[in-house]
């Protein structure tokens, strides 16, 4: 039997496996969560939307003779992550997760940790600052708790209704951005203080280099936990690990 492959999507570095297994002539179908309106082609047949949790991800694992599941959402997608381990568990199909390495900080960055983002909405109630809050769509209406702030926003698609805050830019732009790009970026808006996930990567890491050239505050939320699972840092290992567990089962 063939592998036939689901991928967990949503990033760079799942787009790019994406177009490797198209290239290595194998089946599979990539998983986007639907929060972007236009996702960008992936090179494999594409689905958009959830499945219903874990259990529903069974099912579609089972409905569709999937034989490996690869994990390359966000690192924050942890909900995600969990019920592909759960899913994964309760069928016996492999699972390996394509993770990117946290940033760490290095000279000259002035980085504040915080838990999660009702730790980064808490770190905010301060005097005004010039804020840019890198930390994705779903999260922005936490923020409106600090309406002191007058805040930079950078999105992939326009927000479908008014965010709530007082004083607000938003710009719509698509990654990977580059160093000399975000520099500009948070010199033209005097930014004072950069909001952002530890999402890890090449991809957004432009803003954090940016960030530490101009002398700027970070806040810097932390991953959450996911349960331990088989990783791999880079495609090649993925193909690997695919011809290794193919062999293994016999398919």
């Amino acid at each position: 039997m063939r592998p036939n492959l689901l991928i967990l999507g949503g990033t760079t570095e799942g787009r790019s496996l994406c177009n490797a297994v198209a290239e290595a002539g194998l089946s599979g179908t990539v998983s986007m969560a639907g929060r972007v309106e236009r996702p960008t082609p992936q090179g494999v047949p594409m689905r958009v939307g959830g499945f219903g949790g874990a259990e529903g991800l069974a099912w579609y694992l089972r409905e569709h003779a999937i034989t490996h599941v690869i994990d390359a959402t966000h690192p924050f997608a942890a909900q995600m992550s969990r019920n592909a381990i759960d899913a994964c568990e309760r069928t016996g199909i492999p699972l390996i997760a394509l993770t990117r390495a946290p940033w760490q900080a290095a000279p000259g960055d002035r980085w504040t940790h915080v838990p999660d983002i009702a730790g980064a909405v808490a770190a905010l109630e301060c005097p005004p600052n010039r804020v840019m809050l890198a930390v994705g769509r779903m999260h922005l209406q936490d923020f409106t708790a600090n309406p002191q702030h007058t805040y930079l926003l950078r999105l992939v698609d326009s927000p479908a209704e008014p965010l709530g805050f007082p004083e607000a830019e938003v710009i719509l732009a698509r990654g990977p951005f580059t160093l000399k790009g975000d520099r500009a970026l948070l010199a033209e808006h005097r930014i004072d203080l950069l909001v952002c996930k530890n999402a890890g990567g090449a991809g957004a890491q432009a803003k954090i280099l940016a960030a530490r050239e101009l002398g700027l505050s970070v806040l810097m939320i932390d991953r959450p936990g996911i349960p331990a699972r088989p990783e791999a840092h880079s495609i090649p290992e993925v193909m690997r690990w695919l011809g290794h567990v193919s062999t293994d089962l016999g398919v």
